[in-house]
């Protein structure tokens, strides 16, 4: 089997468990959970009583590259296959890890070797250029900010759980992009609350600590019908639970949000449908989130707001100001919530 492109995590991690293998992988990329997941599934290839023999895990700043090749040119004892994975390849220079190109432009048969670049894309032309010739190439790319709630409720459904829209909103807010931290917390309440059950605000606030009354999710609704009452308290409980609620993950869900009511409003096509593809989104009840924001602030509003949602990011970063992070943002949605829109479009 050879690919002159990257598959999927789930294509790859189909191929290797139904035994569809190439002599050599390079996995690489910057999103580092999917490389550690299919590292699990090569080193489960072999049966237990084969792994002391024909398993050899290596370290390329420690290994090198030559004892890898050495090791993947011997031969499996008393089995059909050897496993050989090279870690840590992205500690490496790129011109000592080109050298693998040896050995993957005439791979043995009987070995599986895989090459890891954890956070990092290989620039090893000649490697590269063998491994497509003789092998499989598989890039992880992190997710995007739109990705993380369809990627949420894939992993729920796959856990054979149900969510809540809330519940998924304050988990993707909570969470972000960190895929591993992800997949524990899920793993974690498919244990605990069992196939088929709902996953609810209450269950995620007892079981991972996320505030139900007091999270993004809340603060945005809040915005969104301008209860400023509410959306103060919810800034104050921020700034008094730093720790779970970091400003730099309020400010990304803001600039998210307005984003999301700019393409809205910028939408030709005004049915669900067309909203749905402009925006990205697979389920209807998102757009609900949207039509009373949509209705509250106007153009020119989102505009003034999301440049100042920029403003008070970089604020908080220490451009320009020493004012604490939590001011800024409780000044930040006194802004928003007074927004006249005075900005020429």
């Amino acid at each position: 089997m050879a690919s002159t492109s990257s598959p999927s995590f789930t294509q790859l991690r189909a191929d290797i468990r139904a035994g569809h293998l190439a002599p050599v992988y390079l996995l690489n990329g910057e999103e580092g959970y999917f490389i550690d997941e299919l590292v699990k599934d090569f080193e489960n290839l072999l049966p237990e009583e084969e792994r002391d023999f024909n398993l050899t895990i290596l370290y390329a700043p420690e290994s090198g590259v030559d004892t890898p090749m050495d090791v993947c040119q011997g031969f499996p004892v008393m089995a059909d296959r050897q496993v050989v994975i090279l870690k840590e390849t992205q500690a490496i220079r790129a011109d000592t890890l080109n050298k693998l190109h040896h050995y993957a432009s005439r791979p043995n048969p009987s070995t599986v070797f895989v090459i890891c670049a954890r956070g990092a894309v290989v620039k090893s032309k000649e490697l590269v250029a063998a491994v497509k010739q003789n092998g499989v190439i598989y890039t992880s790319q992190k997710l995007k900010d739109r990705e993380i709630a369809p990627a949420i409720a894939s992993l729920v459904q796959e856990k054979g759980l149900n969510i809540e829209p809330k519940a998924l909103a304050m988990l993707r807010d909570y969470i972000g992009t960190d895929l591993s931290r992800l997949y524990n917390e899920i793993g974690k309440l498919s244990l605990i609350l069992g196939k088929g059950s709902m996953i609810t605000p209450e269950a995620i606030e007892r079981n991972i600590g996320i505030s139900k009354d007091y999270n993004n999710f809340e603060l945005i609704d809040a915005i969104n019908t301008r209860n400023a009452n509410k959306a103060f308290t919810i800034v104050r409980y921020f700034a008094n639970n730093p720790k779970s609620n970091p400003v730099v993950m309020t400010v990304t869900a803001l600039f998210n949000h307005f984003s999301n009511i700019l393409v809205y409003h910028y939408t030709a096509d005004k049915t669900k449908n067309g909203y749905m593809n402009a925006l990205g989104f697979r389920n209807d009840w998102q757009l609900k989130f949207f039509e009373p924001a949509t209705r509250a602030y106007n153009v020119r509003q989102t505009i003034e707001i999301i440049s100042a949602i920029r403003e008070c990011d970089a604020r908080s970063k220490g451009i320009g100001s020493k004012t604490d992070e939590y001011s800024l943002l409780n000044d930040l949605i006194f802004r928003i919530l007074t927004a006249y829109g005075r900005i020429d479009v």
